[in-house]
């Protein structure tokens, strides 16, 4: 069965050039024109990825991740023309798994695209439960608790977790983490890295997500 790809873009030239390539990989796409579609169709229609405009009418890209993460775990690809790195990160921190800047080429985004869905496929096919201390993963109900208060996580920061969690106190380079996230030795631009590993502190403490400064990072038990 083919993977199912929303694509929420309100201008057509792009969206349809989108859709066309995404169809020419085998994937069974849709589009949207605005937020509140967007918003409908996720929640509705059991999509594997979402392609998202940082620009929407109606409700903006950043508002739509918003309202996803509160009841949604759909991997999220976000489409932006703005080069300011504050917007970038503002959509990660929203909820975005990825990000792409426009003008982008079709290659580099259909990768995106299947990077997510390979993560997706080794998450289920991993120990679906991990402990460190009072932090409890289950990777097959994408769900982390601390003390049993649950911690809402995307996917991508619940992917860089999970790892961190397999091997505890073990220091992490941005490019190892980096690299397991993307399943590729080449990783891009890391400031997308830098940035879930700034809200995983935020969500679950300093404490426990512990910065080896020149090194990396380490998860440590409290």
């Amino acid at each position: 069965m083919s993977a199912r790809v929303l694509i929420a873009e309100d201008e057509a030239a792009i969206a349809d050039a989108v859709a066309y390539a995404l169809r020419g990989e085998g994937f069974d796409v849709d589009t949207v024109e605005d937020g509140e579609s967007a918003l409908d169709a996720a929640r509705r229609d059991g999509y594997d990825v979402l392609v998202l405009d940082l620009m929407l009418p109606g409700v903006s890209g950043i508002e739509v991740c918003r309202r996803l993460r509160a009841d949604s775990a759909i991997p999220i690809v976000m489409l932006t023309a703005r080069t300011a790195e504050v917007d970038r990160v503002v959509g990660l921190d929203a909820g975005a798994d990825d990000y792409v800047v426009k003008p982008f080429s079709m290659p580099e985004l259909i990768s995106r695209v299947r990077a997510i869905l390979r993560r997706r496929e080794l998450d289920l096919a991993e120990p679906t439960e991990l402990r460190v201390g009072s932090l409890a993963l289950d990777l097959g109900r994408h769900t982390a608790t601390i003390d049993g208060e649950p911690i809402r996580l995307t996917p991508s920061e619940l992917k860089l977790l999970s790892l961190l969690a397999r091997h505890p106190g073990r220091v992490f380079s941005r490019r190892e983490l980096m690299q397991h996230l993307w399943d590729s030795a080449y990783v891009g631009d890391q400031r997308a890295g830098d940035a879930h590993i700034v809200n995983l502190r935020r969500k679950i403490g300093g404490e426990r997500l512990v910065t080896v400064r020149g090194v990396g990072y380490r998860l440590v038990a409290v």
